[in-house]
C-alpha cells in the first residue's frame, strides 16, 4: 500500500513563491488545509517529518498538477490517498481541512494505516 498526499498548489518556483507570501499575507485564506498542517510558512514541520520517516508506509507528496499529469485522475484538493490495485480517497479536502492541527491528522493517518494490518 502507498499513501499518496496531493497539495492543492500547483509545482515551480513561482507558484512556491506565491504559496509563501500568501501564507504570510492572509494565512487564513490559504487554500492548501494539507499545506497549513504539515509546513511552516517555508519548512516541513518536525512532527510532521518524524511521524513521515518513521510510519513504515510508502508516502508520494505531489503538487495537483505534477499528480494529474501522472495519474490523469482529478480530485477536490487537497487530498490524501490510498494507492493499492486501485487508488482511492483516504482523507477528504473537508476531512483535512477539518483538523485543528497536525496532531489530528497524523492520528487519523494512524488509524487508517492500523485498520489496513488488521
Amino acid at each position: 500500500m502507498q499513501l499518496i498526499f496531493v497539495y492543492n498548489a500547483d509545482s515551480g518556483p513561482i507558484s512556491g513563491l506565491f504559496d509563501i507570501g500568501h501564507k504570510i499575507i492572509s494565512p487564513g485564506t490559504y487554500s492548501c488545509g494539507l499545506c497549513r498542517l504539515t509546513y511552516d510558512t517555508i519548512t516541513e514541520k518536525q512532527a510532521w517529518r518524524a511521524f513521515r520517516e518513521s510510519a513504515g508506509t510508502e508516502m508520494e507528496f505531489l503538487h495537483r498538477d505534477e499528480f494529474e499529469k501522472k495519474y490523469g485522475l482529478t480530485f477536490d484538493y487537497p487530498v490524501i490517498l490510498r494507492k493499492e490495485e486501485e487508488i482511492e480517497i483516504l482523507l477528504s479536502k473537508k476531512e483535512i481541512d477539518g483538523f485543528t492541527g497536525l496532531d489530528d491528522l497524523i492520528e487519523k493517518i494512524r488509524e487508517s494505516l492500523n485498520e489496513k494490518k488488521e
